[in-house]
């Protein structure tokens, strides 16, 4: 899984949110580091839809006054799944880097 779709996934996390908020939320969760354009996020959200693990969400009740045209994403248990199957994949990267020292 590439950086960038396992930040989409942890940003979907949360609940639905639109292409823009999710874009806000990666740079505001990696301090910048990460800075997705439109055209790679909408071609990562299309491949995550295709392999179901997102799925298009209906507009949340706070929204309902917003731009008609955004379209909202959401996780599926799949997409979660794959989420966690991956945490728990860095998550033993991590501990292979303590153990030798890399990190604190």
């Amino acid at each position: 899984m590439t950086p960038q779709v396992f930040q989409i996934l942890l940003s979907l996390a949360d609940g639905p949110k639109h292409g823009y908020a999710i874009i806000a939320d990666i740079r505001e969760r990696t301090s910048d580091e990460m800075q997705l354009t439109a055209s790679t996020l909408y071609d990562a959200l299309a491949r995550l839809a295709d392999q179901a693990l997102i799925a298009e969400a209906a507009a949340p009740a706070d929204a309902a006054s917003s731009d008609s045209r955004r379209r909202y994403y959401q996780l599926t248990a799949a997409g979660r799944a794959a989420a966690e199957h991956e945490s728990s994949r860095l998550s033993r990267l991590l501990e292979m880097a303590k153990a030798k020292r890399f990190i604190a």
